[in-house]
């Protein structure tokens, strides 16, 4: 693992204020502080996803952690972070791995989900995420495919990796 960069810890006012407003625009998280102390036991230390195509995750998981205030952390000839606070997610096109394509309904990880600060910058991501390799699944049931209760944008990549955003 070549580079690694300062540990941050975003929050989403900081991503909506530096958030380009326009569509098709793209999101640069603000600088922050690194966070105080250690994690506390049981915090999630990383995610580590397998992925059949390197150069394609790093357009979408890029895209997406990114805008969601996460900043690049590491970079290898196999695979990239990316950080927010004391966890970070790894994609890594892996030769160890025996698919080349991810399928959600096996048994193991469905998805990944994230706290979004408000309805409008979930339907903001949600349409700009179609230019980055994401598509809108439920699309007929969205933004409440998770209850009327429930306000999030599920999306998946062309490597078959969902994501849910939520509006609390």
């Amino acid at each position: 693992m070549a580079e690694t960069h300062a540990d941050s810890d975003s929050t989403v006012d900081e991503l909506e204020a530096t958030a380009d407003p326009e569509p098709g625009g793209s999101y640069q998280p603000a600088s922050w502080p690194a966070p105080a102390g250690p994690p506390p036991t049981g915090a999630i230390h990383h995610i580590e996803l397998w992925v059949p195509n390197l150069d394609k995750a790093i357009v979408s998981w890029g895209w997406i952690l990114t805008a969601l205030g996460y900043r690049m952390f590491q970079d290898w000839p196999g695979g990239r972070s990316w950080q927010s606070g004391h966890a970070y997610i790894v994609v890594e096109q892996s030769p160890a791995r025996t698919a080349s394509r991810r399928d959600r309904c096996r048994p193991g990880l469905n998805h990944l989900a994230f706290h979004v600060s408000s309805r409008e910058l979930v339907d903001q991501l949600a349409a700009e995420a179609l230019l980055h390799g994401w598509r809108l699944m439920f699309a007929d049931q969205h933004p409440f495919a998770g209850g009327p209760q429930h306000y999030a944008a599920y999306l998946e990549n062309s490597d078959g990796f969902e994501v849910e955003l939520v509006a609390d």
